[in-house]
């Protein structure tokens, strides 16, 4: 939200949020990426001949801000891939978030925490990760959550990024 004018707290731009993370005072990044490999490697950049916008400051946030949770809606092989084809950024994640499931880093590697959904995440995941004998699945919101994301979230999100959220809110109050 903070490449948008409306939701950019800060009056000299990126340069003010740099210079925060670099002081340590930014506690949480929020990084996704084109394509997501099991080192916590992110590529902005280019994927399968396509050319993507960038990876404007997102190493150096990466680095810096001690917890970084990557994300990504999509849980494919083709975004969470054995090796990035292009390494924008490269960390040590707190989690990987997508829409099939929760990834936490332990070490040097993915966990799979839980999933959102029946469904293979091995067969849908390009690289290895670890994994407990039963993943247990992701809890549903609870209604103060669901009220929160439907209203003032929503309505902040909107503002800056509309087809977003009439994709994701469309028909909600």
């Amino acid at each position: 939200m903070l490449h948008k004018r409306k939701g950019n707290p800060f009056t000299e731009g990126s340069r003010e949020l740099f210079d925060l993370a670099g002081q340590g005072r930014i506690d949480v990044f929020f990084l996704g990426g084109a394509q997501i490999d099991g080192e916590g490697s992110i590529n902005l950049v280019r994927a399968e001949g396509r050319r993507f916008p960038g990876s404007f400051g997102s190493a150096f946030m990466y680095s810096v801000v001690a917890k970084t949770i990557l994300f990504r809606e999509e849980h494919s092989r083709r975004v969470l891939v054995p090796k990035v084809e292009f390494v924008s950024a490269r960390g040590k994640p707190a989690a990987l978030l997508t829409g099939k499931a929760l990834f936490f880093w332990r070490g040097s590697r993915f966990r799979l925490e839980s999933t959102h959904e029946a469904a293979d995440i091995r067969a849908d995941t390009g690289f290895d990760f670890d994994a407990p004998g039963e993943v247990p699945r992701t809890p549903p919101p609870s209604t103060e959550d669901l009220a929160l994301l439907r209203g003032v979230v929503a309505r902040r999100i909107a503002a800056d990024y509309p087809d977003f959220a009439k994709r994701v809110w469309s028909g909600l109050n």
